[in-house]
């Protein structure tokens, strides 16, 4: 059975980045499965940081208060798929996403996109695992 997790302190049917039809988190035992997460505070909705490193740390926040709420921690992830709108800051993502994780790391992918909103620079999706 799958259940849909939200950010702590909303219900899983709020919208907080936008009217998408998708869910912040789902977990179905023994996986989480979280959507990509952006730089935008999902209580205010506001985009935090205009430079990678910022938006690397807004995006983990948001990717850690998810796990809490399905009662794991970053050690449970298992695959990281990294969207960034320009591959030349990958190092200086890398080092803010190191702050993070922990060896064994997870399994990764990063690639090049264009984000819908402009201010934006990287998404991440994430799976975690019990």
């Amino acid at each position: 059975m799958k259940t849909a997790i939200a950010y702590p302190g909303m219900n899983a049917s709020d919208r907080p980045m936008g009217p998408a039809p998708l869910s912040a988190a789902v977990l179905h035992e023994p996986m989480l499965f979280i959507s990509g997460q952006v730089a935008i505070d999902p209580y205010s909705g506001d985009v935090v940081g205009g430079d990678i490193a910022s938006q690397t740390r807004q995006v983990l926040k948001n990717v850690g208060a998810l796990l809490s709420e399905a009662d794991m921690t970053f050690d449970n992830v298992v695959r990281v798929t990294i969207y960034l709108t320009d591959l030349t800051t990958f190092s200086e993502m890398n080092a803010t996403y190191s702050e993070f994780f922990n060896f064994p790391f997870p399994a990764r992918a990063t690639v090049g996109i264009q984000l819908n909103h402009p201010d934006l620079l990287v998404e991440m999706e994430v799976t975690a695992m019990r």
